[in-house]
């Protein structure tokens, strides 16, 4: 049987482009958007034998965000008071003493607490970049998986690895580092026993090693063939910071975008995160090879980064989705609040421009579009980001009587979505089963579950 949402607003997609639908109804049955039409078209059936019918005329459902990049294990060190003042290289240099200690009970706690506000802000598919796997500690991706699974989640987890140590001119120290056969090792294992590849799967393996400073060429060359090989995505960083360009120049001779396509390395299977560097033609090189870059705007400003091209690569027609990216550069988890900064930002970037015509301003739907839509294209999930018939049924429902978004909707709901300081939904539905409930997660306590956190970073990672 299938689940009847009545009479509400929503955001749905009519002609590729998300629109207001104001009383409207749709229903949902093994994971998908069944049907979807005006609410005067169900007044007739509510007496069928629905599981469940949700009378949501004071909600404003908007499609499942897609959160395109994020490293969840870095809960325990978020606002860690050493490196809240740092950029890129230093603030990484801080880190890595911390994390040379993970194990299976720190990733995974931490995992939850950082997937519990994704889908405390709507988000309802994350990718998840891990790196850390410290030599001679427990840390497996299972302690990610075990963290989506419990939550309900959809999840592109991304084999991350480091392998380029400080002895060998990398920047992570030596005792943070793999060997790059047990890598490759790891991988096969983790994509033979988890990896999903039909659509609407819930979970899917990506292979990540994690930038040019810290893991060899080699390592490079062997993931994309492993990757192409098994026709898995692949995932790293790049072009986030003039330190890493200049790392790029001395030890390859080019810069990072141009490291890359030497070792085949671009292309419709794969997408990078933050992209903040690079010169016009490199954006071009990026849509012509169909690539797609995950814009991490909160974090780069927050390492002092400076601010991605956002507006110039969706114009050069690359797909671009939204990233919240790791808690310890970010130090929250709402991908509403990372929608927000990408339009600010984006704004900020055309203000500075004072010798050319003012362009248009970029609008909410532009950001909007990064968070569902552009983040589903970045991941190849034709089937997620929007909601129409056929989709994912994926979604968040909003409170439209919160005071944070009073007056706002009367105006534009869509708008108040990324304009305002959006309030945790009152329900999330990820593949049709309610992972929020009157805006508190349904599968744990979340209470005692970042009561846990705490207390695990006060005595091991403080």
């Amino acid at each position: 049987m299938a689940t009847l949402v009545h009479d509400t607003t929503v955001i749905a997609t009519v002609q590729g482009r998300a629109c207001v639908l104001h009383h409207y109804s749709f229903a949902f049955a093994d994971g998908r958007i069944a049907e979807l039409g005006p609410a005067t078209g169900f007044e007739t059936r509510l007496d069928e034998p629905w599981d469940t019918v949700i009378h949501a005329e004071h909600l404003l459902v908007s499609p499942g965000f897609v959160n395109t990049h994020h490293h969840l294990y870095q809960a325990i060190t978020r606002c860690l008071p050493s490196v809240q003042n740092e950029r890129l290289f230093a603030w990484l240099r801080g880190l890595y003493p911390h994390w040379r200690t993970l194990d299976y009970r720190a990733v995974n706690v931490a995992a939850k607490v950082s997937i519990a506000e994704l889908l405390l802000s709507g988000c309802t598919t994350t990718s998840d970049h891990h790196y850390m796997f410290p030599p001679r500690r427990d840390v497996q991706l299972e302690a990610v998986l075990d963290a989506a699974t419990e939550l309900g989640i959809r999840i592109h987890l991304c084999r991350g690895s480091m392998t380029l140590g400080a002895g060998a001119g990398g920047l992570p120290p030596d005792d943070c580092v793999e060997q790059d056969t047990d890598v490759v090792a790891d991988c096969v294992r983790v994509l033979d026993a988890y990896h999903d590849p039909y659509p609407f799967a819930l979970r899917r393996i990506d292979l990540a090693p994690c930038s040019p400073f810290n893991v060899s060429r080699e390592l490079m060359r062997d993931t994309r063939a492993l990757a192409r090989e098994r026709g898995v995505l692949l995932h790293t960083h790049l072009a986030e910071t003039l330190d890493e360009e200049r790392f790029c120049v001395e030890r390859y001779g080019c810069r990072p975008v141009q490291f890359l396509a030497d070792l085949d390395w671009l292309g419709p299977d794969v997408y990078l995160a933050h992209c903040v560097h690079l010169s016009p033609a490199e954006i071009t090189q990026l849509a012509d090879t169909n690539t797609g870059v995950s814009h991490n705007p909160t974090s780069n400003l927050r390492l002092a980064s400076s601010i991605a091209p956002a507006t110039d690569l969706c114009a050069a027609g690359v797909r671009v989705g939204l990233g919240v990216d790791g808690a310890s550069s970010n130090d929250g988890g709402s991908i509403l609040a990372a929608a927000k900064v990408a339009l600010l930002s984006a704004r900020h970037r055309m203000a500075e421009s004072l010798d050319k015509p003012a362009p248009e301003l970029p609008t909410p739907q532009f950001a909007f579009d990064l968070a569902t839509s552009g983040g589903a294209a970045c991941l190849g999930r034709a089937e997620l980001g929007h909601l129409s018939v056929g989709a994912a049924a994926d979604f968040a429902m909003f409170p439209v009587d919160d005071i944070a978004l009073a007056g706002a909707v009367a105006h534009d709901p869509l708008a108040a979505l990324v304009l305002c300081d959006a309030p945790r939904p009152d329900r999330v539905y990820v593949a049709g089963r309610e992972v929020v409930r009157d805006g508190r997660l349904t599968m744990v306590d979340e209470h005692a579950l970042a009561n846990e956190l705490n207390t695990l970073v006060r005595e091991r990672f403080a």
